[in-house]
């Protein structure tokens, strides 16, 4: 593993950053206000080619590294975490599970227009009653009239109402065991629903909403991978995206931590630092113990980017980087908080939308203890 990034990805860093600084972050509070899915700079982000990252060429994607990808999340983290869902989540779990498990003919149909940006992916998997525990999930897929009947319901799907491609996990038991197999669908298909608009505490700009599936008919060859095979690609699916979604965590941590930097230099009376002293004030402290922990997080996000581009296996590592960058937002944006005051907890603070933002990544694409559960038993059976 080379520390170096190369001119190329330092290009791609700058590029995005300037992109941040003059289009997003200007924006950032304010749709995070309007709760609102901002489809002006989903537009622009596709003018950007932020939506074929890792497809390749071929597809009509960019044909960059899951490293590349996770320098991008990071601006974008720092700028946007709702907008930063967008981005990873269409890359990461749409995109990338039709091009790691479809066939050619569904690559070539569906990939060019995500990897685009004409249409959004949305990948529907969580149902209300099966959040961790993709197994029990109860939407059903039966065979009828040369093709399948979907029938049930899903939740928390990003992207679910602004989608135009969508991956939708059912139940194709056999055997008497419980098996999933992923269907790959269009909105607008008979029988596919909308319902639902979630409102969350936090990436309020990010669409998240329940879907409704009632006889949806879909033919053979809209099913993704094998029949019955579907839980073992899901896995591997978000093996990656934790890798994805712990670089935008890290860029949350770092956003917080520059506004606990702006806020110290501008009042350095507040925090001790217009007399000479001895020690550490609690400020420099809590911010130098953040900056470290922001250094080791992303060091853990680049080491599992470096271990998939490579081809070697990569889960326990992206778990480890998931679970130790979700954590830190979460801490760091606290602690920002804490160090502002009861300013920080004023919407016009763009501090507390940092915190609110922070947990929900913690949570997403598999919790802390998930992650704590992933690698504990890879420590234990390896």
């Amino acid at each position: 593993m080379e520390f170096d990034l190369g001119p190329e990805r330092l290009k791609l860093q700058k590029r995005i950053r300037d992109f941040c600084e003059g289009e997003i972050i200007p924006r950032a509070q304010e749709n995070d206000r309007k709760e609102a899915f901002p489809w002006d700079l989903a537009k622009k982000l596709a003018r950007e080619g932020l939506f074929g990252i890792v497809l390749p060429r071929d597809y009509g994607g960019m044909g960059l590294d899951v490293l590349s990808l996770c320098l991008v999340l990071e601006e974008l983290g720092r700028a946007d975490a709702a907008l930063a869902l967008t981005v990873e989540s269409h890359n990461g779990l749409c995109a990338n599970h039709l091009f790691l498990h479809g066939n050619e003919d569904q690559k070539r149909r569906y990939l060019p227009r995500l990897a685009s940006g004409a249409v959004l992916g949305a990948w529907a998997l969580t149902e209300p009653g099966a959040g961790s525990d993709a197994a029990s999930i109860k939407t059903q897929a039966a065979l009828g009239g040369g093709g399948w009947i979907l029938n049930g319901s899903k939740t928390f799907t990003t992207q679910g109402s602004v989608a135009g491609i969508y991956v939708i996990f059912a139940r194709t038991d056999g055997d008497g065991k419980p098996r999933l197999t992923a269907f790959v669908a269009e909105k607008g298909v008979p029988g596919l629903g909308v319902g639902k608009i979630e409102k969350k505490m936090g990436i309020r700009a990010s669409d998240t909403a329940q879907l409704h599936l009632h006889q949806m008919r879909l033919p053979a060859e809209n099913v993704v991978g094998q029949v019955g095979g579907a839980f073992k690609d899901a896995m591997r699916v978000l093996d990656a995206g934790r890798v994805a979604i712990a670089a935008v965590s890290v860029g949350i941590a770092r956003a917080a931590l520059e506004e606990g930097i702006r806020r110290v230099k501008s009042r350095p009376a507040d925090y001790g630092l217009d007399i000479p002293s001895p020690g550490l004030t609690y400020a420099q402290k809590t911010l130098a113990q953040i900056a470290a922990e922001i250094d080791a997080a992303r060091l853990l996000t680049h080491r599992a980017a470096w271990l998939l581009d490579s081809g070697k296996p990569f889960a326990r590592e992206a778990s480890m980087a998931k679970l130790i960058s979700g954590d830190l937002a979460m801490r760091a944006s606290t602690e920002i908080v804490d160090l502002i005051g009861p300013e920080g907890g004023s919407l016009d603070s763009p501090a507390q939308r940092y915190f609110r933002d922070a947990k929900l990544y913690q949570i997403g694409e598999g919790s802390s203890q998930i992650q704590q559960l992933v690698i504990g038993r890879q420590l234990l059976n390896g």
